[in-house]
């Protein structure tokens, strides 16, 4: 489902959306705009300060840094802080509002937000407190932070976190669809992209890595992305490692959504810093919200799915209730009740647990034989076959929906397996996972694969997806090439949470296919790095045998 793959980038731009709500009278604030920020890289930093003319005494402070300049609109972040009696700093990152020479996304966020935060504190109107929250690119940014941490950061609040590599601008080394948007619409500011150029690339066959020259326009950091397609040392870099991690001791509050498309990663960083710190004080929210309503106010329709009243809550001022009990000693929010807040879809209720292992009663394990998902192991050895001529481009192997609720399933090509119905009612509370085992005529392919809900009166209810390079799947940071013609395991573990009540009579559904279409890229199976691929890799189809012994296992809680 291509929504949830491209939800980052459709909605990373959230902050203009967000400045275009009214805005309180300038008379009631002081605000210094372009305010440069000394850092130990002779670059200075942009900002804009906002304090209310009523507030005299020093302050804590809440820096909202972004990579994102919106004009003079930017300054209503600011203004949000100082309505709740805080300092508001707007920083931006290197090169953005100055000269996008100095710019590299993500490359420079663990030293300059560390002056950033320095200077702030030593400010006559910073009572040495400061705090950040913020979604996708500015959630990252707090994490970068924490890698070497400033007494003056008491507390973070990175909502919708991307993990650089890890989950943008590729997720599981796939790269995700329109990563030349991203930096040609919010870092270059230029003329958005022809919406016929995924068509072109498709239809043309040319390698991934043209597509900025097929537009017409050179895109440095699209290139320089594509040129780590494994998790490696440089996306590595970026965030906290083991040591970082066990060093963090300030309170986090994460929040995230199980339709965000930054998802995976700000699990990522829940998980690792308790693994490197099991005494962390770090809580999790994450409901049924977007990448845009789990950081500002959740859309009571979302994508067709009326959600829960319960899960109406305003993530926006739930980090700044979290900020006035961190830095004002104000009550611990409502919603906090243990260290995992999870909605459950359908009951209108939430739940509390003190870790992700807790909350589920049972795994139930489903075997892909002869489109059933058999909850036994085959007696005997079989495989279903899949064959996918990557020269046609008529046909696609695509089954976007904009909806999560729907009368039909497009199967587009792919594989449909069936649960039989649930004889009682029951939550799918967490990540699926598996292991595919398939042979292959080529070297690699990128697999996607869809799990749903089937309901009693035939609607089909989209749960998540995974999608990944087989090649990459025992080690994100090596590519391993599958060998022609012999049977591969493909394991994957990096899925979405989700969580939902699934009722009697409903059955589970996965639909396993190979990306092949306009939106996301074309892994041909040459063994070649895929961006470069052509259509002149093609070759003969890929044909696909896809073993019995393959499985998925999702984690439940029985009533």
């Amino acid at each position: 489902m291509r929504h949830l793959i491209s939800t980052i980038l459709l909605m990373i731009t959230v902050g203009v959306a967000f400045a275009q709500q009214a805005a309180p009278n300038d008379s009631s604030y002081l605000i210094q705009d372009s305010v440069a920020i000394p850092t130990r890289s002779g670059v200075p930093i942009s900002a804009i300060i906002v304090r209310k003319k009523t507030n005299t005494a020093p302050s804590p402070a809440i820096l909202f840094y972004t990579t994102y300049y919106q004009h003079a609109n930017d300054a209503i972040f600011g203004k949000k802080s100082a309505d709740r009696d805080y300092v508001g700093i707007v920083a931006y990152a290197r090169g953005i509002r100055s000269d996008l020479r100095h710019y590299m996304p993500f490359e420079h966020e663990g030293t300059d937000v560390y002056d950033i935060i320095d200077w702030i504190s030593q400010q006559s109107w910073c009572d040495g407190k400061v705090g950040m929250y913020g979604g996708s690119y500015t959630g990252y940014a707090q994490w970068a932070a924490t890698k070497k941490l400033h007494p003056a950061l008491k507390t973070i609040v990175p909502q919708v976190a991307v993990m650089p590599g890890f989950d943008f601008p590729m997720e599981n080394n796939v790269p995700l669809s329109s990563i030349l948007n991203w930096s040609n619409d919010n870092i270059y500011k230029r003329p958005f992209l022809p919406r016929h150029l995924p068509f072109e690339y498709f239809n043309s066959g040319v390698a991934y890595n043209k597509l900025d020259s097929l537009a017409g326009t050179p895109n440095p950091i699209f290139q320089h992305w594509l040129s780590h397609p494994a998790y490696d040392s440089y996306w590595q870099s970026m965030v906290p490692t083991p040591s970082e991690y066990a060093h963090i001791n300030i309170p986090v509050l994460t929040t995230t959504g199980y339709y965000d498309g930054s998802q995976i990663s700000a699990l990522q960083y829940f998980k690792l810093h308790y693994q490197y710190n099991p005494q962390a004080n770090h809580y999790l929210v994450i409901g049924p919200y977007d990448h845009w309503g789990a950081q500002r106010r959740p859309a009571a329709n979302l994508m067709g799915y009326e959600i829960d009243p319960v899960a109406n809550v305003n993530m926006m001022e739930l980090a700044y209730d979290w900020l006035d009990y961190i830095l004002k000693g104000k009550p611990t929010p409502a919603i906090l009740q243990d260290k995992v807040n999870y909605q459950v879809m359908g009951t209108n209720e939430w739940k509390h647990a003190p870790n992700l292992a807790s909350i589920n009663t049972d795994t139930l394990t489903f075997y892909l034989h002869n489109n059933t998902l058999l909850p036994k192991q085959p007696t005997t050895t079989a495989f279903q076959r899949q064959t996918i001529d990557f020269k046609d481009r008529v046909q696609q192997n695509n089954y976007f929906t904009p909806n999560i609720i729907f009368d039909s399933l497009d199967a587009s090509n792919g594989l449909v397996y069936t649960t039989a119905a649930f004889e009682k009612d029951m939550d799918v509370n967490g990540s699926f996972t598996g292991n595919l085992f398939a042979s292959i005529n080529k070297k690699d392919m990128d697999v996607s694969l869809a799990l749903y809900e089937l309901l009693p009166n035939g609607q089909y209810f989209f749960l998540t997806r995974y999608v990944g390079r087989a090649s990459y799947a025992k080690n994100k940071a090596k590519r391993q090439l599958l060998q022609p013609n012999k049977k591969e395991s493909i394991p994957f573990n990096i899925t979405r949470f989700v969580s939902k009540r699934i009722r009697k009579g409903s059955k589970l559904v996965v639909l396993l296919n190979i990306n092949k279409h306009p939106f996301e890229i074309i892994n041909y199976g040459s063994g070649k790095q895929v961006s470069a691929e052509t259509i002149k890799d093609a070759g003969a189809p890929l044909r696909i045998h896809w073993y019995n012994d393959s499985y998925i296992k999702i984690p439940v809680s029985n009533h």
